[in-house]
């Protein structure tokens, strides 16, 4: 009996990838009021690629084929539901136009000279339009852009995959209401939404950095997008502008240190455990090069401070001689330009650091945690450190525990056990 013919060999994150640009595509192609219906197109082709190319091969130009598959399911299905009413009230642009035997995604050359170019940067404006609520924009773009499920993004916005589920429907629904008006955003709209298109973007750079995919502590083809979209971004006339800069300038400086953030055996290492000749330099440089932009004008921005602590860290010699006292300041500075409570927590893991574990615990005595803290691990992966530092060994414990139980992804959960070893031969 014949084996299988072995899946194609594509990198895990292509079909993800090729998910958001045919959805972002045949959006253009056919209106945003069918959003959903693109979507449906852009799941078919992807699936009968793995059963085609399986069987068949990869073709040589895999876009191609996967956007005349996305396409003719498309067209097949409107021209369906045009027969379906009874007053042919379903009209396409071109109903009896022949399919082509494999249509490209439109060129760039379709756009105005100051539209977006770029069909997935453009999709994130669209997402961006205020008449969707903040969080409900972000639900959009991380499903419709980026594939993720209901369940992915729940996990990243500390949500219940029902509220995601309502949002996502509610999202849906306004543009289909508005299609016409969302579809080419006025060239004097975009730069007002440019505040929540840099928050999809540093949202879809945060997942890669540090996912919450059980099986994936770094998904480095969602950073990567996320560099993409700020380099297409930073190159337009809308967002050349110094939180641009900053943003981009943070993601490169994160970036650099992805070598170092994983063991042989894709265990997660710790700053402060982390082989900083592993460091990619170059990186750091390019990341330097952006802040030093982003220090044009008057602007300041949220990212200018991450940039600023990124910067701190990158360039100290040694974990031991990395200047806390300044990365105190900044995430003081950074709570006044984006107040969390994910900064108190960082700015007491920096007190302690500079100042002692007692100095940091009461930094987060001070703090009433909402809700959704307290049941993220690192706010008891934290709490268990400094207890532990201090010599309360079982408060220690029962935060570790604690940490251990919420931890996401494998790789967390293995560094919070052999915190918990250490903890124990303590005690011992």
């Amino acid at each position: 009996m014949s084996s299988e013919p072995p899946a194609p060999e594509l990198p895990d994150h292509y079909f993800r990838h090729e998910f958001g640009r045919l959805v972002a595509v045949l959006s253009r192609r056919f209106g945003l009021g069918r959003v959903e219906q693109c979507e449906d197109a852009a799941q078919t082709a992807l699936l009968r690629a793995l059963s085609s190319w399986r069987r068949s091969g990869v073709p040589d130009d895999k876009g191609a084929w996967l956007y005349r598959v996305a396409y003719n399911h498309l067209l097949d299905g409107l021209r369906r539901e045009r027969r379906a009413e009874a007053a042919g009230s379903v009209l396409l642009a071109e109903p009896e136009a022949p399919l082509p035997s494999a249509a490209p995604p439109p060129s760039d050359d379709v756009y105005l000279e100051h539209e977006v170019k770029d069909d997935e940067l453009r999709l994130l404006f669209v997402c961006a339009d205020p008449a969707i609520a903040r969080e409900s924009q972000l639900v959009l773009a991380l499903k419709i852009l980026c594939g993720f499920s209901t369940e992915e993004i729940a996990r990243r916005l500390f949500q219940s995959q029902e509220a995601v589920f309502k949002r996502l429907q509610r999202a849906r629904a306004t543009l289909r209401d508005n299609a016409v008006a969302v579809d080419a955003p006025p060239v004097a709209e975009l730069a007002e939404r440019l505040p929540a298109v840099l928050q999809m973007l540093y949202l879809l750079f945060n997942e890669g950095y540090s996912s919450a995919d059980p099986d994936q502590l770094i998904r480095r083809e969602l950073c990567e997008e996320a560099v993409r979209l700020a380099r297409l971004l930073v190159e337009h006339s809308v967002g050349a502008r110094p939180e641009v800069d900053a943003l981009l300038a943070l993601f490169y400086l994160h970036a650099a240190r992805f070598d170092a953030r994983v063991d042989g055996a894709g265990g997660l290492l710790l700053l402060e455990d982390q082989d900083r000749s592993l460091w990619d330099r170059e990186l750091i440089e390019i990341g330097l090069s952006f802040l030093q932009r982003a220090a044009r004008g008057e602007v300041f921005s949220r990212f200018h401070v991450e940039a600023a602590i990124a910067v701190e860290h990158c360039l100290a010699a040694s974990y031991a001689e990395t200047r806390w006292s300044e990365i105190t300041r900044l995430y003081e500075a950074l709570d006044r330009y984006a107040p969390s409570p994910l900064n108190t927590l960082n700015r007491a893991i920096a007190l302690a650091e500079w100042r002692g574990p007692a100095v940091g615990l009461a930094a987060l005595d001070a703090l009433k945690p909402p809700s959704w803290l307290l049941g993220y691990y690192l706010w008891d992966a934290t709490l268990g450190e400094l207890y532990r530092r201090q010599g309360d060994l079982p408060r220690a414990r029962r935060h570790l525990e604690r940490a251990l139980e919420a931890a996401p992804t494998h790789a967390e959960k293995a560094l919070i056990r052999r915190r918990l070893g250490a903890l124990g031969e303590a005690e011992g």
